[in-house]
């Protein structure tokens, strides 16, 4: 017995140091997340996104369900949208996952309706992610201007909207009057403003450029189609970077450029002005004889 205990000294004295230390806990095994996240994240991946596009995403409002989030997210894929592309529209404009998946589908189905289709429709929701916003009456409103008002064909049409998606969000009051100064005061087809991509200039841009080119005697409207000049094209006018403009269109400088503009806004305050004043001298004018009718009576 003094023998076994001294053995057993003994032996427990060559025993390695490490082999004296208490017995750690196995790793346990694969059981459930313990982060909420985790499961989300593999339906993303399911759904094509990467690991790290589904931490992206997932950084989009928090406090959204899953299941809005991952049909939101299906729903732009199933426009065409690669998921890089689909995450970029969502990091742009993150309100759209609260926008309920049928209306979603809905907006989408009107856009292909009213010309976005195939390939347009992905390219536009990508440039303007408000459309998926835009009301439906509102989209109708603005396709019918272009169509009935300003004669568009129905292919010039999905140009306009291909190029241009965010004609849909405009007023149509505005869209008219900018079709109507290129139309009337410029002498230009609806064929050659499409090809200039006409409404992605803003207005002020296109009267600036115009007028600055006609006061200088280089552009001129035309009487019955004809002109004494050659005007430069629609799409030079518009597309060309400003310093191009003025130094093969206009043959100017920048500062003299300013100076016009500041001038031309100016001149636009004063005649508002005077169409206010001319209101009033209406209003005076209706208010003095009828309170000489009333004398009289």
């Amino acid at each position: 017995m003094a023998a076994r205990a001294l053995l057993s000294g003994a032996g427990r004295a060559l025993l390695p140091a490490r082999a004296l230390l208490p017995a750690r806990a196995l790793p346990a095994g694969p059981g459930p997340c313990p982060r909420r996240g985790c499961g989300e994240a593999a339906a993303l991946r399911a759904a094509g996104f990467s690991q790290e596009q589904a931490r992206r995403l997932l950084a989009l409002q928090p406090r959204l369900g899953p299941e809005q989030r991952e049909a939101a997210a299906a729903q732009l894929l199933l426009l065409g949208l690669s998921a890089e592309a689909a995450l970029a529209l969502l990091e742009r404009s993150p309100a759209l996952l609260r926008l309920p998946t049928e209306r979603l589908r809905e907006r989408a189905e009107e856009l292909r309706r009213l010309g976005l289709d195939g390939g347009r429709l992905e390219r536009a929701v990508r440039r303007s992610p408000q459309l998926l916003h835009v009301p439906r009456k509102r989209l109708r409103a603005a396709v019918r201007l272009l169509r009935e008002r300003c004669l568009f064909t129905a292919e010039q049409l999905r140009e306009v909207l291909g190029t241009c998606p965010a004609v849909l969000q405009e007023e149509p009051r505005t869209l008219h009057h900018q079709f109507q100064y290129a139309y009337f005061r410029m002498g230009v087809q609806q064929k050659e403003m499409v090809k200039a991509r006409l409404f992605q200039t803003p207005f002020a841009e296109l009267r600036n450029r115009h007028i600055f080119l006609e006061r200088r005697g280089l552009y001129e409207t035309p009487h019955k189609g004809q002109t004494q000049i050659s005007n430069p094209k629609l799409k030079d006018i518009l597309q060309l970077p400003e310093e191009d403009f003025l130094a093969s269109l206009a043959y100017s400088t920048p500062e003299e450029y300013e100076v016009f503009k500041k001038l031309l806004a100016r001149e636009e305050e004063e005649k508002e002005e005077e169409d206010v004043d001319a209101l009033y001298a209406e209003d005076d004018d209706d208010l003095d004889s009828g309170g000489s009718e009333t004398a009289r009576e």
